[in-house]
């Protein structure tokens, strides 16, 4: 298997820290993600950050279709002339961010997998969950600090906007931390892999996902304060009795918004939107 080192070498490009570029070269672990995502020669998966093509063309070989999205012109050109051969790659020039999955839909869930870039992996989340309907579960690397907001409980410190948002869509799973010697450049973070299944049942059937994110975000917005003050302070609810509806709710306003579980956030959303 080829490294990073002579990809960079090869084509004469130097990882973009600005777009915070390190690039995964371990072949164990590559292979250990690609073997979680279990793929099936009938399935179509998209790659976020195909970066140099090493998890690429792994994937492609397990795939019917592998979609591997690079924002870097420079290596969309290392990915073209690495698989110029390949009919099975589609190679696309494009920022995750404005990416419409389902455009990649096709009959059957997609499988996202990618080695994202840290800087934007809370943006790229919310991104995924727009399109959830058209995806069966997502296997992406984090910066450890940001697996543990992801994945941690109620009256936790880490408890957070991602910890509701995620559990209300999917089922997380950890499995794996790579260590930054697996990188080129050498991150100086530690990585964790997540496995996230969108659920076919959602914990709450929610009526407004854009008003529950809202709802979240504003409980969130001053983690100090209690919720009742966080939602009386919020303009945008200026027209809201919130001490009413908290009471319908039978939630304590003066609890804290890291104390209230997804299933509440999802009964507080609904009470305001209806009220």
């Amino acid at each position: 298997m080829v490294t990073a080192r002579e990809l960079v070498r090869k084509y004469d490009v130097k990882p973009d820290k600005h777009l915070g570029q390190s690039f995964l070269e371990d072949k164990n672990v590559i292979n250990k993600i690609v073997n979680i995502a279990d793929i099936h020669d009938d399935e179509l998966v998209v790659e976020i950050g195909a970066g140099l093509g090493l998890m690429t063309k792994i994937l492609s070989q397990r795939a019917r279709k592998l979609i591997a999205l690079e924002v870097d012109p420079r290596l969309v050109s290392v990915l073209k002339g690495e698989f110029k051969n390949s009919s099975n790659i589609e190679i696309v020039h494009t920022d995750v961010l404005k990416y419409d999955f389902s455009a990649a839909f096709c009959n059957s869930p997609l499988k996202i997998v990618g080695n994202i870039p840290y800087n934007i992996s809370s943006q790229i989340l919310l991104r995924l969950l727009d399109f959830r309907q058209y995806i069966g579960f997502a296997i992406l690397m984090f910066q450890k600090e940001v697996a543990e907001r992801i994945m941690a409980p109620p009256g936790t410190k880490e408890y957070g906007i991602l910890s509701v948002i995620i559990s209300m869509y999917a089922e997380v799973s950890h499995e794996m931390k790579i260590p930054a010697s697996c990188f080129y450049p050498r991150p100086k973070v530690t990585s964790s892999l997540l496995k996230m299944a969108m659920r076919e049942n959602h914990s709450v059937n929610l009526l407004d996902y854009a008003f529950f994110l809202k709802i979240v975000k504003t409980a969130f917005s001053k983690r100090r304060k209690t919720l009742i003050n966080n939602l009386k302070s919020a303009d945008w609810l200026k027209n809201k009795d919130v001490e009413r509806l908290l009471k319908i709710a039978n939630i304590d306003g003066q609890r804290r918004g890291e104390t209230l579980s997804v299933v509440e956030f999802g009964l507080l959303s609904q009470i305001f939107l209806e009220g």
